[in-house]
């Protein structure tokens, strides 16, 4: 099967279409059991009509504004190819060099979301004159551009295009700041310095900007655990970087003709669309929806990804131990990083042992009707590093297997 977004499979049913398809969990994780029946655990899968409503709902929260997908939250090609296929998707957010460079082979628009250290892969760059045209490289450092020249004088490379990354923290009165820690250049003053800076050395040229706004788009605000103050931080962020971001865009097209602005995440697709500084937005982890994604007010995603692991021991009527599962999302040690189970429902892990390297217990009522051999259904809780725990996700369509999807991993590479 060649994953397509847009075709819907004449013999599938066309409850597999709607939000009720995955609404009744029963029915959707039962379905998803059948499809895998047959294959050894454990087991990664793709629910493509899950997949397909996430796709065309972010279209729809983005109101026009196009979608860059962002390689990290997905590590599977067939689906970014899929995703592009989409009229309103262009172009790739990447997260390292190789995998930019390994992308560019098939794509002409890539750009680098991490500044790079890797010297091979710069040398590879500059040395490539069409991957250089494809390609753009993510700086917030003089220091940066000082490393690229040194591994390849500006006389003896193809020019490299360069996109800065500008910190969209808040620093808020009192508070302090708030969000994650990326860019130095934060006012517009220092972004703008930079830019000069960039325009003033020979090997370089200024495309693009990239500010990412992680406070709001990557903070739950519908957890039930001060929603409120949350709210309340998110819109007065939301309102301080509506005016520092065009402030810092209309200072940077005075330096440089800027081919794109970048901004916003899965979960403010819609705040970021409507600041008319932003060009383009940033998406990827609402296509698979790891479970960290449950907690939004503005939007409701389909379980696209999940895996199955195996009962191999009961060591209590009310505990199932199931094979593996110690694939913890990175990011703070919290209880939201572990994988969740959730089919059959009501299964918890253990307080000492959480989710383990070799196994998995788990507990509650529905433990006891598990016997050796059951499956159980976990959702990872961030999207694309499910991917660098298996090599490959299969297709599922309502109960039916219709084919499989290679990771990265499933294709040999390994980028971070």
């Amino acid at each position: 099967m060649t994953l397509d977004l847009l075709a819907r499979a004449d013999s599938a049913p066309s409850e597999a279409f709607r939000p009720a398809a995955w609404s009744d969990a029963a029915a959707h994780w039962r379905g998803m059991t059948a499809a895998v029946a047959g294959i050894s655990g454990p087991v990664a899968a793709l629910n493509v009509p899950a997949l397909r409503y996430n796709a065309l709902d972010m279209l729809v929260r983005s109101g026009g504004v196009p979608i860059r997908v962002a390689s990290k939250s997905v590590r599977v090609r067939e689906v970014i190819d899929a995703t592009l296929a989409l009229p309103g998707y262009t172009g790739i957010l990447a997260f390292t060099l190789p995998e930019a460079l390994w992308l560019a082979e098939t794509h002409d628009d890539v750009v680098l979301g991490y500044p790079t250290v890797d010297r091979a892969a710069i040398a590879q760059l500059a040395h490539d004159e069409r991957a250089a045209t494809r390609v753009t490289l993510m700086v917030d450092d003089v220091a940066q551009l000082d490393l690229i020249d040194s591994v390849a004088p500006p006389h003896q490379r193809a020019v490299l295009r360069l996109a800065i990354d500008a910190d969209a923290s808040w620093r808020a009165p009192g508070l302090g700041h708030i969000g994650v820690r990326r860019s130095p250049v934060h006012e517009p003053g220092e972004v703008a310095g930079l830019g000069r800076a960039i325009a003033a050395r020979s090997g370089f040229r200024l495309v693009g900007l990239m500010m990412y706004e992680a406070q709001i788009a990557g903070q739950p605000d519908a957890t039930g655990s001060g929603d409120g103050v949350i709210r309340w931080m998110q819109r007065r962020s939301a309102q301080e970087l509506l005016e520092r971001r065009g402030a810092i865009v209309s200072a940077l097209r005075d330096v440089a003709a800027l081919e794109f602005v970048n901004g916003g995440g899965t979960g403010s697709l819609e705040l970021t669309a409507s600041d008319l500084a932003v060009t383009e937005l940033t998406a990827g982890s609402g296509l698979l929806a790891g479970h960290l994604f449950d907690g939004y007010r503005a939007f409701e995603l389909a379980p696209a990804a999940a895996f199955a692991l195996e009962v191999v021991r009961k060591p209590l009527p009310d505990i199932a131990t199931v094979l593996g599962g110690g694939w913890i999302a990175s990011g703070p040690p919290v209880a939201s990083r572990q994988p969740l189970p959730v089919w059959p429902r009501g299964l918890k892990t253990l307080g000492r042992e959480g989710a383990g390297e070799v196994q998995t217990p788990l507990q509650g009522e529905a433990a006891r009707t598990l016997s050796v051999g059951d499956r159980v259904w976990f959702r990872h809780s961030k999207s694309g590093e499910l991917a660098e725990r298996v090599d490959r996700y299969q297709l599922v369509d309502g109960d039916r297997l219709v084919g499989e999807a290679m990771t990265y991993r499933g294709e040999g590479k390994a980028f971070l």
